[in-house]
C-alpha cells in the first residue's frame, strides 16, 4: 500500500512538473507570438498610415488639379456656344448663340467680367455701322476687362487667371505713321470687337502691344474705362494745354465728361457746355468750374464768353459731340490765338462751314484728335489705378447682356446714365 501511495506521489509530481513545464513553454510561446504580432501590427500600422497620408495627398492634389482643369474645360469646351451681341444693322442688335472662340498662337481668350457702353457704340447702334471699326453682321462692343482663361501657344507674359484689360486696337508698328509716333493713324490699325459677350478672343497683335495687366486693387469694371479714357487724354494733350488755362468742353456725354475731368485734374479752369439737366450735376462733380446749359448755340456762345475776362473767349475749346453745329460753335468760343479741338467725329460725308476770316486773322489753331496710342493707353490705366480719376462716377448702371437693347434705347432718350456696365 505504501509503495502504491509513494508511486502515485511520484507520478503526480512528474505530472505537475510536466504541466508546469508545458505551461511555461506555452506561455513563452504565446508571449513571443504576441510580441511578434504587436510588432507586426505596429509596423503594418505605420506603413498603412504613411500610405494613407501619401495617397491622400496625391488624391487631394489630383482633385485640385483636375478641378481646375474641369472648370476651364467646362468654360471653354463644356459647350460649343456662348451668348453674344451681334450687330446686324441700324438699331438692330441681337443676342445670339455664337461659337465660343479658341486661342490660336499668340492669342488669349478672356472671360468678360464687365463691358461698358459708350458714345461710339451708341452712334454705331444708331447708324448701323462704323466706317473703320465695324461692318455688320459682326460681334459688337469694344470696352471690356476680364480674366484670362486660355493662352494660345507661344503667348508670352500672360497666364490663366490674369486680370487684364485688352484695348480695342493695335497699330502695326511698321508703317510710315507708326514710325513717326502717330500710331493712332496706322495704315493697318487692327480693331477688335465683341466685348458684349461671355468670352472674347484677343488677337495676337493686341496681346503683344495693347493688353495690360490690371492691378489687384482696381475693379475690372473700372479698368474697362481704359480705352475711352485714353481717347480723352489724347484729345486733351493734343490741345497743347497749360495749367491755369480756361478750357471749354462742348458736350456732356461720357467722353465730354472724361475730357473735362482730365482737364480739371491737370489744373485747368473748365467750363462745361451741356444741353441736358442730368449732365449739369455730373459736370460739377467731375471738376467743372462753371456749367453753361443753353437751349441755343448763340446763347451758349454768349454765356461761355461772358465767363472769360473781357469776353475774350477761352484758351481751348474741345468739341465732344460730333455734330456740325458744335464744330462751328467751338470756333466762336476761343480767344485770339486759341486752340480748337474737333474731338467728336461726325457722320461720314458731313461738311461744316467755318468763318475763315476769324480763323485767319485771330490766328486760331484747329486740331482734330482720333483714337489713342499704346503709350497713352498705359497712361490712362495708370491714372485709373492712382485713384485720382473718379472711375466709379462714370459707371452709373449695371445690366445683363440680354438687356443690351433696352440700355441703348434708354441712352438714346438722353437719360442721366453715363455708362452702363454690361455683365454677361
Amino acid at each position: 500500500m505504501a509503495g502504491t501511495v509513494k508511486a502515485a506521489i511520484l507520478r503526480g509530481r512528474k505530472t505537475v512538473e510536466t504541466v508546469v513545464e508545458e505551461g511555461r513553454k506555452k506561455a513563452e510561446k504565446v508571449v513571443e507570438g504576441g510580441l511578434n504580432t504587436v510588432d507586426t501590427v505596429v509596423e503594418v500600422g505605420f506603413n498603412t498610415v504613411e500610405t494613407v497620408v501619401v495617397e491622400g495627398r496625391k488624391k487631394v492634389e489630383s482633385a485640385v488639379s483636375l478641378g481646375r482643369k474641369t472648370v476651364e474645360h467646362v468654360l471653354l469646351h463644356g459647350r460649343d456656344t456662348m451668348q453674344a451681341a451681334v450687330l446686324h444693322g441700324r438699331e438692330d442688335v441681337r443676342i445670339e448663340q455664337v461659337p465660343i472662340p479658341k486661342a490660336e498662337a499668340g492669342e488669349l481668350i478672356v472671360r468678360v467680367d464687365a463691358a461698358l457702353t459708350c458714345g461710339t457704340d451708341l452712334k454705331v447702334f444708331r447708324r448701323g455701322y462704323h466706317a473703320r471699326m465695324i461692318v455688320p453682321p459682326a460681334l459688337f462692343g469694344h470696352e471690356q476687362a476680364g480674366t484670362v482663361i486660355e493662352v494660345g501657344e507661344g503667348t508670352e507674359g500672360f497666364a490663366t487667371g490674369d486680370r487684364v484689360v485688352a484695348l480695342n486696337s493695335a497699330p502695326c508698328g511698321q508703317c510710315y505713321f507708326c514710325a513717326h509716333g502717330q500710331e493712332n493713324l496706322c495704315d493697318d490699325l487692327l480693331f477688335n470687337n465683341g466685348a458684349y459677350a461671355e468670352f472674347i478672343r484677343i488677337p495676337a497683335r493686341i496681346v503683344a502691344m495693347n493688353t495690360l495687366h490690371v492691378p489687384e486693387h482696381v475693379p475690372l469694371e473700372h479698368a474697362a474705362l481704359t480705352e475711352p479714357l485714353a481717347c480723352a487724354v489724347h484729345g486733351f494733350e493734343d490741345s497743347s494745354p497749360h495749367p491755369g488755362d480756361t478750357v471749354a468742353v462742348i458736350g456732356g456725354g461720357p467722353l465730354g465728361l472724361m475730357i473735362l475731368h482730365v482737364a480739371a485734374l491737370y489744373g485747368c479752369q473748365v467750363i462745361a457746355v451741356v444741353k441736358h439737366d442730368g449732365q449739369v450735376e455730373a459736370a460739377r462733380q467731375l471738376g467743372a468750374a462753371h456749367v453753361v446749359k443753353a437751349s441755343s448755340i448763340r446763347q451758349a456762345i454768349r454765356d461761355t464768353r461772358a465767363l472769360t475776362e473781357k469776353n475774350r473767349g477761352v484758351d481751348i475749346a474741345i468739341e465732344a459731340v460730333g455734330v456740325p453745329d458744335a464744330w462751328q460753335e467751338a470756333v466762336e468760343l476761343v480767344r485770339k490765338g486759341g486752340t480748337v479741338n474737333f474731338f467728336g467725329g461726325c457722320a461720314l460725308g458731313t461738311h461744316v462751314t467755318l468763318d475763315t476770316n476769324r480763323i485767319h486773322y485771330s490766328d486760331i489753331t484747329l486740331r482734330a484728335t482720333f483714337h489713342h496710342t499704346p503709350a497713352i493707353c498705359r497712361k490712362a490705366l495708370d491714372l485709373i489705378a492712382s485713384g485720382r480719376f473718379q472711375a466709379g462716377a462714370f459707371i452709373t448702371g449695371h445690366a445683363h447682356l440680354y438687356e443690351l437693347n433696352r440700355v441703348f434705347e434708354k441712352l438714346m432718350n438722353r437719360s442721366s446714365e453715363i455708362k452702363t456696365a454690361i455683365v454677361p
